[in-house]
């Protein structure tokens, strides 16, 4: 019962071509009382933006403003969350005082220099995550003084994994908040003012 199948006809390949990468849906405008879902980065819809702690800062920091973010998953060979490095760890002091400490030239400090380890990481488990709000979030990266946070599951299977992200950047502007300044303090003074009126 052989059947003879058509070929189909294949077309060049524009040069500035893109490709699909996987979407995560975000409402534009949440509310404080929103579930907090509505402003976390779903890692199971959304590819994570990894980096290795043997890359160099420069790349990380390439690999920031390519992809739109402000913080990489510090990876291994295996896929195994080592930690984590944000645009203000890249573009702060900490590359500078790594460079006089081990007394090489900026552009040779490594990821790994100056990345958050996973032992100095407080995450948030995705079971707390699905029953809270905006709010809590916030109150949550306050008290925690960082600009963004983790979230995990777990199963038998594969144990602990990161599945999402919190952003305190992205919270401000689903709440409508301006952002003037990368500063902690000043995105959550801006985002207190905007939950008070």
């Amino acid at each position: 019962m052989a059947r003879n199948y058509a070929a189909i006809n294949p077309i060049a390949l524009d040069v500035d071509a893109g490709y699909a990468q996987p979407t995560q849906p975000v409402p534009e405008r949440v509310r404080v009382d929103s579930p907090a879902v509505e402003v976390m980065t779903d890692l199971t819809r959304v590819t994570a933006v990894i980096i290795l702690a043997g890359d160099s800062v420069d790349e990380a920091h390439r690999r920031m403003i390519q992809r739109g973010v402000r913080l990489l998953l510090v990876v291994d060979q295996n896929r195994k969350v080592h930690g984590v490095i944000t645009a203000n760890d890249v573009l702060g002091e900490k590359p500078v005082q790594a460079a006089v400490q081990r007394g090489v030239a900026r552009s040779e400090i490594l990821v790994r220099d100056i990345m958050t380890p996973h032992s100095a990481l407080q995450v948030l488990e995705m079971r707390e995550v699905g029953a809270s709000t905006v709010g809590h979030i916030v109150a949550t990266l306050k008290a925690a003084g960082r600009q963004h946070t983790l979230v995990v599951d777990r199963d038998a299977k594969r144990g602990q994994r990161v599945c999402g992200i919190f952003s305190a950047t992205q919270i401000a502007r689903q709440l409508g908040v301006a952002i003037t300044t990368d500063a902690v303090a000043r995105t959550f003074a801006d985002i207190e003012a905007t939950l008070g009126r």
